[in-house]
């Protein structure tokens, strides 16, 4: 599964846009140690956020799921709100972004990255 978006992912998340914030939805399962890279990535990701007004909104550890289909079973949780999708595109394209993202990929197994836009926006 792959832990990244492509090009292809990205036109058709701006093509998709129905404007307004949106807040992203991380759903993250560590390859064996890879927490500690994704907690370096995090560290370090602050300043690209700010520099788009994003914000993380929450970051925690999943537990046992109460209701979930089998097998779903994820590490780790985070909800990262930005002004736009032009805002994450924007920061996702950033060289200097890009040369931390080799953080994230090494740290996971899977990972969901879902957009979501506010109810009646």
């Amino acid at each position: 599964m792959p832990v990244d978006p492509t090009g292809a992912d990205l036109k058709r998340f701006l093509a998709e846009d129905p404007g307004g914030p949106v807040v992203m939805l991380n759903l993250l399962q560590f390859r064996e140690d890879g927490a500690a890279s994704y907690r370096e990535y995090s560290d370090r990701i602050g300043p690209f956020l700010a520099k788009v007004g994003g914000e993380v909104v929450h970051a925690g550890n999943l537990a046992t799921p109460l209701v979930a289909p089998d097998g779903w079973s994820w590490d780790a949780v985070l909800l990262v709100r930005y002004p736009s999708r032009q805002a994450f595109s924007q920061m996702v394209g950033d060289p200097e972004y890009q040369q931390i993202t080799g953080l994230r990929t090494a740290a996971l197994d899977e990972a969901v990255l879902q957009p979501s836009s506010t109810w009646g926006a």
